[in-house]
């Protein structure tokens, strides 16, 4: 049986491609390294959030399986490689999943071939060090095999934009290539735009992101002195966005999450640096104002608990929702995580809720979830909506604490909240 598509990485990236292919019909098969990930997977189960265990189970009725022996995948016609791109000790981008998987993809690679990126990256890592990778076999891009970058634009827990309705960009070394990239996506996603090369697709992702990146800063930097100056930002915020044009809203929080936004700029940042000799500043900014906001936030709960004559230390702290996100259980980069870490240095007895997460690990120790969460809210000293899932009855949750501070702007005006 000919392989259409191997994908290299099944996360919360390539397990959705992968199953949008399958439905369109495409003969898939994935690759991943961790044994215990393939065979939960083969045997219907699901570890990412967008994706139940029923919807693994009809990929797999569908033909769909996965293996932890690339070698068994020869033949195929085209590779994905979709494996995170984490930042390095020292802050840099670190290639080494992409690069191990490069390293499998030569080991089936053959003439005709098509191969893809869509792990987020710098401009030029395509046709760098994946081409160079690639090329060690003797084979050669876009006269043997076709190479292409396409970013990934998957957004955990949006029920609205998926993998088949989200446009998809792509760009290959030559027009070849990009034809090719653009053929397979458009078996399976509605819409598929062609970039002028590689390093446009690339930079395009880091743009998306690093876009948010920054206004997301404006708006936490302009929250602590609206704060001081007794203004309140969230109406303020309402007050623009009626404005039909030339402006879009973005909110303050206790920090940035996930793999996206806290780590994608800094891959454009370093290239410009690397390359160029001088910073990205916008960037850089950006980063210190978010990587604040844990600290921030912990300064506000000490303060209010000053107002209200108690000390931080000893005092208990109740954070709801501990996920980077609404609605989901990932916990990458979560904001809460360094908040937790400022409280319990100031002295804080930490306390955690939330319905997708059962244990948490903020610091050395596992935190168990609260097991009754009335009691909870009733006897913490202070209440902290780190992040809004929807099972949360926030106004409720506001009454049934003796302080609440709202960090997400969701709590009704006439509540007692404390607003960020």
């Amino acid at each position: 049986m000919t392989v259409d598509m191997v994908v290299l990485g099944l996360g919360y990236v390539g397990l959705p491609l992968a199953r949008e292919a399958v439905l369109a019909g495409l003969t898939v098969r994935g690759f991943d390294p961790k044994g215990a990930l393939v065979e939960g997977l083969n045997g219907g189960h699901s570890h990412v959030d967008d994706l139940s265990d029923s919807d693994v189970a009809e990929m797999v009725a569908a033909g769909f399986s996965s293996t932890d022996d690339i070698s068994s995948l020869r033949g195929a016609r085209s590779a994905v490689i979709c494996v995170p791109t984490p930042l390095s000790s020292s802050g840099g981008p670190d290639l080494s999943a992409v690069l191990a998987a490069t390293r499998s993809v030569a080991t089936i690679l053959e003439p005709g071939m098509l191969v893809v990126l869509e792990s987020t990256t710098y401009p030029g890592t395509t046709e760098g060090p994946v081409r160079e990778e690639l090329e060690k076999t003797g084979l050669v891009a876009g006269q043997d095999f076709h190479l292409a970058f396409s970013p990934e634009r998957i957004d955990p827990g949006n029920a609205q934009f998926g993998m088949k309705n989200t446009p998809k960009v792509v760009g290959g070394i030559d027009s070849d290539s990009t034809d090719r990239a653009a053929d397979l996506y458009s078996q399976f996603v509605d819409t598929v735009v062609k970039a002028k090369g590689t390093r446009e697709a690339e930079t395009a992702k880091l743009l998306e992101n690093t876009y948010r990146h920054v206004n997301i800063a404006l708006v936490n930097e302009m929250a602590k002195f609206c704060h001081e100056l007794g203004i309140d930002l969230w109406d303020v915020i309402d007050l623009a966005k009626t404005k039909p044009f030339g402006f879009q809203a973005f909110y303050p929080g206790p920090g940035v999450g996930g793999h996206c936004i806290p780590i994608d700029p800094n891959y454009l940042s370093h290239r410009v640096k690397e390359e160029l000799g001088y910073p990205f500043r916008f960037v850089e900014l950006a980063q210190e104002v978010n990587l604040a906001m844990p600290s921030y936030v912990a300064q506000r709960a000490q303060d209010l608990l000053n107002d209200a004559k108690l000390a931080i230390n000893g005092a208990s702290v109740l954070l709801l929702g501990v996920t980077y996100k609404p609605n989901i259980a990932d916990q990458r980069e979560s904001p809460a995580i360094p908040l937790a870490t400022s409280l319990a240095r100031k002295g804080a007895h930490v306390q955690f809720h939330d319905p997708h997460v059962e244990t948490w690990k903020p610091g050395s120790e596992h935190l168990t979830r609260v097991d009754d969460l009335d009691a909870a809210l009733a006897g913490a000293d202070l209440v902290i909506l780190v992040q809004h899932h929807r099972e949360y009855d926030v106004d409720s949750f506001v009454r049934a604490s003796r302080m609440f501070l709202d960090t997400r702007g969701v709590a009704g005006p006439a509540s007692n909240a404390h607003r960020l």
